[in-house]
């Protein structure tokens, strides 16, 4: 999707393999993470969480994470779908949208990470490094900040909370 100018013109497949509009999505500060459920990093999800929660009990309609699991980077989320979900929600919680998983790289990368790579490249590259990058995309759809893997969700919410205050 080429002709697309905004993250909000996607459809990635959600848990179910169905079209996940992120239209639907226009007008809320979103914060986009490809995950792993088998990763150093997967704790993150307890960060994610408690960020989640934090900004919405101030932002209840103007922010969303988004996960996307991947299992690109040392086959560190193999599950299916089913199996991802599951183990987000028992072991952390996790009340915000995990998509189907998807390819952050390569030929079959999903269209909405290429382009979202294309808007912000981390270090001058634009493959993603690793599990748990993140993108913070603005009410407009576009990419406002990219954080490596090792970027704790904390440190986030500063971010977040300057995209939300933008009108």
């Amino acid at each position: 999707m080429s002709s697309a100018t905004s993250f909000f013109d996607f459809k990635p497949k959600d848990k179910k393999g169905k079209d996940y509009s992120l239209a639907d999505l226009k007008g809320k500060v979103v914060l986009v993470v490809n995950t792993a459920s088998k990763c150093g990093f997967t704790p993150q999800f307890e960060g994610l969480e408690k960020l989640y929660k934090d900004v919405k009990s101030s932002h209840p309609n103007d922010f969303v994470i988004l996960g996307f699991p991947c299992n690109q980077f040392g086959g560190q989320d193999p599950g299916t779908d089913d199996e991802i979900q599951n183990f987000c929600q028992v072991n952390y919680g996790v009340s915000f949208p995990v998509l189907g998983k998807i390819d952050v790289n390569g030929e079959n990368a999903d269209p909405a990470f290429e382009w979202l790579k294309n808007q912000k490249s981390s270090l001058g590259l634009k493959r993603v490094k690793w599990n748990f990058e993140k993108f913070l995309v603005g009410r407009d759809g576009k990419v406002i900040n990219r954080w490596a893997s090792t970027a704790k969700p904390e440190s986030l919410k500063a971010d977040i909370d300057k995209a939300l205050a933008a009108k």
